[in-house]
């Protein structure tokens, strides 16, 4: 019998899925776009049933059709959400309120506030070992009790995007290990037992879910899950993650010294690294793999800001795709190699929904500075382009500064199918910047380790032999040197323009 593994992930604008043999061969795969609300400034949510648990019925149902497998040959289901995102449900698992997203929906001002003040810096420095952050879970459920008290008193369980499905589908709570240690503190211990003498200002503990391994199988579908996803009653799910953390094993981080950047609606960082880093700018502590640690961060904008390049001054090559003309992003690259580097005096901060690493600042705006009469909106879109750019640099340098030198840059996302931006980025870190042979994104990585949930491979060193490189962007290094001072100028712009960004 021919044994397949099928992967899904919710992620801010849409979602994906895949099925995979045993050897990493990828058979099929599908997407399904979905709506990101932002009711307020600084507000981000998904409706839990109509996007989540919809997006995972459409793909799990689609990827069957498309393969044509018989749905018993589907060893293990691998799921993956948006990561610290919060949903709180009732006793029969239904949402009581839409999900708070991650990092990018930062509301918990006031309750952050207050959290700096209960623990003081000692207290920060103990339980946190960082700066508070709007992807804190807790600043979100405090926010809940402050602001909901009726969704408060009402919540059974408070559920992360992959916990939830989980739930939904099995029956089971379970968080992964890697989230509850990152992103619930100070609610659970290093083990992934639960703090309960820490849970007062928030929640019960018996409102919270059991911490496990990814790679742990959380549980097998039950009759329901069973109806929602075509698959048989008994299939193993695995715990889950975050998409980010999915995204990194994708694409080969399984050695210390490995570095992702995924270049989706958001920028993500991930670097595996052999101890812990502190570092106000960004989070340090465990990784997924066993034994191992990482460095993570992660911005708000990449993809949301090309696409408001799109929507905004490239409209007609949008009207051209929906007509059956090429790709909007490609065309919006015509005639950026022609102009050089630094985009004839152009700089693009953008911050344009605000900024998590490295600067965490949510009141951070977008900043276009120098423009002339004779730039035009390709020099725009290459100043945005670059502007990504010397943000992803900024977090390879504070890698560095921890001598975390990194052994491969691996990229993954919708930026690796633009060659020119990709050569742009290699150019500004003047590093090596390697693309994989799969790049569908943290679905594939769900696949994976459902085969290690299962049984199929062995453990994440296992994964070396189904994971390969499809190609290296070499950096020029004229074009390196040419960008080290539009870097430095980049770097001061923010600290010049910060007051002036908040009084805006």
């Amino acid at each position: 019998m021919k044994r397949y593994l099928m992967g899904v992930d919710v992620g801010t604008n849409e979602s994906k899925g895949v099925i995979t043999d045993t050897e990493g061969h990828v058979i099929c795969s599908a997407a399904t776009p979905h709506v990101t609300e932002n009711p307020k400034p600084h507000y981000y949510e998904h409706d839990a049933e109509r996007v989540w648990l919809m997006d995972i019925c459409i793909l799990t149902h689609r990827l069957l059709e498309q393969s044509g497998i018989d749905p018993a040959d589907i060893v293990g289901l691998g799921l993956s959400t948006l990561g610290t995102c919060l949903v709180p449900v009732d006793r029969d698992l239904k949402p009581l309120r839409k999900a708070i997203l991650y990092g990018i929906d930062s509301r918990a001002t006031k309750e952050l506030e207050w959290m700096n003040d209960y623990y003081g810096p000692e207290g920060i420095d103990q339980y946190f070992g960082r700066p508070l952050r709007s992807g804190d879970v807790c600043g979100k459920i405090l926010w809940i009790k402050n602001n909901e008290p009726e969704v408060y008193e009402n919540t059974c369980k408070f559920l992360t995007g992959t916990s939830f499905l989980v739930a939904r589908l099995t029956g089971s709570f379970a968080l992964d290990r890697f989230l509850a240690t990152a992103s619930f503190k100070p609610l659970y211990n290093d083990d992934g037992t639960i703090r309960e003498e820490l849970c007062g200002p928030y929640c019960r503990p018996d409102q919270l879910p059991q911490a496990k391994t990814v790679t742990d199988m959380a549980g097998r579908l039950h009759e329901e899950g069973s109806l929602l996803t075509g698959l048989p009653v008994g299939t193993p799910v695995m715990t889950g993650s975050g998409d980010s953390g999915s995204e990194a094993i994708s694409v080969g981080v399984l050695h210390v010294g490995d570095t992702m950047i995924q270049l989706g609606s958001t920028m993500f960082l991930y670097s595996c690294t052999d101890k812990p880093v502190k570092d106000d700018r960004v989070s340090g502590g465990g990784f997924l793999i066993p034994g191992t640690f990482s460095i993570s961060a992660g911005t708000n904008n990449c993809g949301t800001t090309t696409g408001w390049y799109r929507d905004n001054l490239f409209f007609d090559r949008k009207e051209d795709e929906a007509k059956g003309a090429e790709n909007a992003f490609s065309a919006m690259m015509e005639g950026i190699e022609k102009i050089p580097v630094g985009s004839d005096g152009l700089l693009t901060l953008p911050y344009f929904a605000g900024e998590r690493s490295p600067i965490n600042d949510p009141d951070a705006k977008g900043l276009i500075l120098g423009l002339k009469l004779t730039h035009t909106r390709a020099h725009l879109y290459r100043s945005a382009l670059e502007g990504i750019a010397f943000t992803v640099a900024q977090h390879i340098d504070i890698l560095k500064e921890h001598r975390v030198e990194p052994l491969r840059i691996l990229a993954v996302g919708g930026g690796t199918k633009n060659p020119l931006w990709m050569q742009m980025i290699a150019d500004v870190l003047g590093e090596p910047v390697h693309v994989m042979d799969v790049t569908i994104g943290a679905c594939y990585g769900d696949a994976l380790m459902a085969g290690i949930c299962t049984g199929v491979f062995k453990d994440f060193n296992d994964l070396q032999k189904v994971i390969k490189p499809a190609g290296t962007y070499q950096p020029e290094p004229a074009a390196h040197q040419a960008y080290l001072p539009y870097r430095a100028l980049f770097d001061q712009a923010y600290k010049c323009n910060k007051e002036l960004m908040h009084q805006l």
